[in-house]
């Protein structure tokens, strides 16, 4: 048998069917293989790095459950996957690519010379630091080996991308049929980290015990735990509080005990309970310079702090911890229950003083603004509030507006690009997310982020999802000119000067995509009514001029819970 359609017949053996790709010459044999199975979804997109991106979509999705693939040519096709396997890694999303390689014949091996075939390129040596397992095949009966350790590997423990590099040759190489079937025969070979402990759990016992104001912050690699919800479900129902970073807020039901994002851009009572408590058990959460405000000595001043990571490299990096736990987050919410008697000397007036800090926080911090930021998402939230909806969001100020506002119901989701912090994220995304969810999908990005991958427009009128776009078309590059703003007297260097914008509206009409513009209040209250009955796609542009403030914000170096501008102000 043909090795790439041995390849193609181990993948749907493993539920691995959706390929994203721009095809080239080095993938050819991979794709008429996957085609002629009869069982692939192959998604043609206008560029490798969309691709990267919608596969991403898929496993986000499904909690990391279901891999797709993204797949690009040899040379310039596999270094514009290099941002979404990037994407990836720092988010933890399992992910397999592969890229198409010259023969291996026409490799330059040991030699001194830049390149021996037309577009070679050694896309494992540039990939390796972004991924769990890059390697190049190089012998046709290595290949089924070699990508079923890959995928085991995206997984297994902390996920994250693989990819393989398959020289063209290999491709169309011969696999015998009895390889083939041991390899099919053979189970993935997925290893989970360790559990909570006994000892750990006795340790964090006492620490509860003695906690009055207990908080618990929810980060990105608790978001996916399959128990999380529910036993968020037991601390509202207990009185403990809740927080979560950015990362953490795309799975977090909004309900009473929950305080919404900490950090930098985080909301005001969230940062106050962090300064406050004085026991913070954090799941999953790096606390990272955005999370923790640049001053790491003054985080959680008043509390005891308690780490769970599923990556013991994380943990005591940035902030010493008083209780380290290594251990994945399903394990913590399926070990330490809470119960009644968890925290026995909990005062009862902490929850009420953080309700009033949030009641305070409420106010619209943009009344001077035409249209205000907070107000969209309000009525996002009032819009969309009875269906299931994945939210998906670009970087830039209208992601820290989106992450400031949005409450997610059960049946809820937002997705963000978080470590990499990539623009031009969300479309592609998106489109992975549409793909395996019968959801309502809402894309949130700006002028600048949506211009990167624009021609995917044409790709999502070509599938005719059930997916609409909100430009908040602010003419400026927002978050990078409010820098500006603070620390360079205003100097809009390809911020605003050489920066410019189209009209997304008209060419989402070229396209062949229903398109609207808002340009005050009163239109985005009728326009945004719309998304809930809009059947396909949808672009939403909202003008926004001179909107460049993400209110609140913390300078560099003031405390966390010391953002600007001050509430009474």
């Amino acid at each position: 048998m043909k090795a790439s359609d041995a390849l193609a017949k181990f993948l749907i053996a493993h539920q691995v069917q959706t390929c994203f790709e721009l095809v080239g010459g080095m993938i050819t044999h991979l794709l008429d293989s996957f085609a002629e199975s009869g069982q692939f979804n192959i998604i043609s997109m206008h560029h490798e790095q969309a691709a990267a991106f919608a596969a991403e979509g898929v496993a986000r999705q499904t909690k990391g459950k279901t891999i797709a693939v993204a797949m690009g040519t040899s040379g310039p096709g596999a270094t514009n996957l290099i941002t979404g396997i990037g994407s990836c890694w720092f988010d933890s999303i399992p992910c397999l690519f592969i890229t198409g390689q010259v023969n291996t014949r026409e490799l330059k091996g040991n030699r001194g010379i830049r390149q021996q075939g037309f577009q070679e390129l050694d896309i494992v040596e540039v990939a390796c630091s972004l991924t769990k397992y890059a390697v190049r095949v190089n012998k046709v009966d290595d290949l089924l080996p070699e990508l079923h350790k890959a995928l085991s590997l995206a997984l297994s423990g902390r996920q994250g991308p693989v990819l393989l590099d398959i020289p063209n040759d290999i491709q169309r190489a011969d696999i015998s049929d009895s390889l083939l079937e041991q390899w099919l025969n053979t189970p993935l070979d997925i290893s989970y980290s360790s559990e909570v402990s006994i000892s750990d759990s006795n340790k964090l016992d006492v620490l509860c015990k003695d906690a009055q104001r207990p908080l618990i912050c929810i980060g990105g690699g608790a978001r996916w735990a399959d128990a999380m919800d529910q036993w968020l479900t037991v601390a509202d129902v207990l009185g403990i509080p809740y927080v979560s970073t950015l990362m953490g807020h795309e799975r977090v039901v909004a309900r009473n005990g929950y305080f919404n994002m900490i950090g930098s851009y985080g909301n005001r009572e969230a940062n106050w309970a962090v300064q406050h408590c004085d026991l913070l058990i954090v799941v999953g959460a790096r606390l990272d310079v955005r999370q923790t405000g640049a001053d790491v000595d003054d985080f959680a001043r008043q509390a005891r702090v308690v780490q769970i990571d599923i990556d013991p490299n994380q943990l005591n990096n940035r902030v010493q911890a008083d209780l380290s736990i290594c251990a994945t987050a399903e394990s913590f919410f399926s070990t330490y229950s809470l119960q009644a008697d968890t925290f026995p000397n909990l005062d009862n007036t902490w929850l009420i003083e953080l309700s009033k800090k949030r009641d305070q926080a409420q106010g619209n911090e943009y009344e001077d603004w035409e249209i205000s930021p907070s107000e969209i998402f309000k009525k996002l939230n009032h819009s969309l509030a009875n269906i299931p909806v994945d939210y998906v969001c670009d970087v830039g100020n209208h992601q820290m507006w989106a992450a400031q506002s949005l409450r997610l119901l059960p049946n809820q989701a937002v997705h963000y690009s978080g470590g990499m912090g990539a623009m031009g994220f969300a479309l592609p995304a998106a489109m992975g997310v549409a793909l395996q969810s019968q959801n309502k999908v809402v894309v949130i990005t700006g002028d600048g982020s949506l211009q990167i991958n624009i021609q995917e427009l044409d790709t999502l009128n070509r599938l005719g999802l059930d997916l609409a776009i909100i430009v908040m078309n602010n003419s400026v590059l927002g978050m990078v000119k409010n820098f500006q703003d603070m620390y360079f007297d205003g100097r809009d260097q390809s911020t605003k000067k050489g920066y410019s914008s189209p009209s997304f509206k008209n060419i989402a009409t070229a396209y062949g995509i229903k398109a609207h513009r808002v340009t005050n209040a009163l239109e985005m209250d009728y326009i945004l009514s719309i998304i809930v009955d809009h059947k396909g796609p949808l672009l939403i542009e909202i003008m926004m001029d001179g909107a460049t403030e993400c209110r609140p914000r913390l300078a560099f170096g003031s405390k966390l819970d010391d953002q600007f501008p001050k509430l009474n102000d």
